[in-house]
């Protein structure tokens, strides 16, 4: 018995992201494909599954194929187990990523420090969590520090930078994926 199981995949996500980066309308799409606005929605939100017939008209009208459109479609699965053991980590600073495939969320766990100088700017938010001991954090011109056990929560867009001041510090780093469009207009920004 295997930890990930194959299921259908999702294809509506692999859809709007390609029309999105077309720049397309759900109007033009359907236009272009003969299929509904309302269809085309609800084959983006994963309502409807398209025939093989429709998905072939989609993707004739996204310049593109089926077949790419399976590939880059994401797995209905809801479970996925990624063993410590079974990943391999990039030498100092260690980097584990604890999410595989395209997902709406990514995590990774730092373990070490890393470059300190390096300035982050996510456009989702994230959350840091202190597995191991300790870190500080400047983020909008203030610095907070941070032990084990203790979370940060930076909202997308906000600049921060990071460091451990304890060796053998882990961190987990837990964010909305960027191909993901989960950011609000913010006054100010």
């Amino acid at each position: 018995m295997g930890d990930h199981k194959e299921q259908s995949l999702r294809v509506g996500a692999a859809v709007r992201r390609r029309r999105r980066a077309l720049e397309l309308t759900l109007a033009v799409v359907a236009e272009r494909s003969g299929l509904s606005v309302p269809f085309l929605s609800q084959v983006e939100n994963d309502r409807a599954r398209p025939s093989r017939s429709s998905l072939e008209k989609v993707a004739d009208a996204l310049r593109t194929t089926a077949v790419e459109l399976l590939a880059a479609a994401d797995p209905a699965c809801s479970v996925d187990v990624v063993r410590a053991d079974g990943t391999e980590l990039v030498p100092e600073p260690r980097v584990r990523s604890l999410v595989r495939g395209h997902h709406q969320m990514h995590a990774s766990e730092f373990t070490g420090d890393h470059d300190a100088g390096r300035e982050f700017q996510y456009r989702n938010d994230q959350l840091m969590y202190v597995a191991d001991g300790a870190v500080e954090i400047e983020a909008e011109g203030r610095a907070y520090r941070l032990g084990r056990g203790d979370t940060l929560y930076l909202t997308g867009g906000v600049r921060h930078r990071w460091r451990a001041t304890v060796p053998d510090t882990r961190v987990v780093v837990v964010a909305v994926a960027e191909h993901i469009e989960a950011g609000r207009d913010r006054p100010g920004r």
